[in-house]
């Protein structure tokens, strides 16, 4: 996945409000662009860091442009727009390169499923029958770790996912979470359980009943983003 229009660059003045982030261009115009990410960011952001963002020409919109990718404290770069996750999944499945998900023969995004009136990120359709994929983001690393974790703050939804997922599992469907790890530098990612141990026991719990838990890294630049390779995926418990 190419930028385009490319990226340009700025430093980091604050983010705040959640979706809000002031920024100084290297031409030193200010600006205060969106911010595309509903976490904490934890570890994931410096103020006064690099970051790099894609600007509208839109007339309608209220925000001249979208935070795409930051400096972390630990000098990573992170795709820090959640929303690149999901296309940057689609382009990998379509290409071949998530190897325990090659063979489909049909693709649907946003498909409503569950006990819990959720919706899945894709359904792939096989001969023998459907895979249900939840795709998250991953972009929370530490000093001097080459793990990534997930997630950056206690997250509800995401431990209805799992169940959900663990629920067709259990009913003989195939049922996949898939970690898109928009994070440079790492080889391997876990539950957060430090940061929430609900989801970290709603993930081992899926796994128990069949659920396929999955890792893919990216490589990340200015100019491009896309999903290159796989990653281990490290459980406790």
């Amino acid at each position: 996945m190419r930028f385009d229009p490319p990226l340009e660059e700025g430093r980091l003045l604050r983010r705040y409000k959640r979706f809000l982030a002031d920024i100084e261009t290297t031409a030193g115009e200010q600006l205060t662009i969106h911010c595309p990410n509903t976490g904490s960011m934890f570890n994931c952001m410096v103020e006064g860091g690099q970051v790099w963002f894609s600007r509208s020409n839109d007339p309608k919109r209220k925000l001249p442009g979208t935070w795409e990718i930051s400096e972390t404290p630990q000098g990573r770069l992170a795709c820090v727009n959640t929303g690149r996750a999901n296309g940057l999944v689609e382009e990998a499945l379509r290409a071949g390169l998530i190897s325990e998900l090659n063979g489909f023969t049909g693709l649907k995004r946003e498909v409503p499923y569950g006990q819990e009136n959720s919706r899945i990120d894709f359904r792939l359709d096989y001969p023998d029958g459907p895979a249900y994929v939840e795709v998250k983001s991953v972009t929370l690393g530490f000093d001097g770790s080459s793990v990534a974790a997930f997630p950056d703050a206690v997250t509800q939804r995401g431990a209805k996912h799992l169940r959900e997922l663990a629920s067709l599992a259990r009913e003989g469907v195939r049922a996949v979470q898939l970690y898109c790890v928009n994070l440079s530098g790492i080889d391997a990612v876990r539950p957060a359980e430090e940061i929430d141990p609900g989801y970290a026991a709603a993930l081992r719990d899926a796994k128990a009943a069949g659920v396929e838990v999955l890792a893919y890294g990216v490589c990340l630049t200015a100019q491009e983003v896309f999903i290159d390779r796989r990653l281990e995926v490290l459980l406790k418990g």
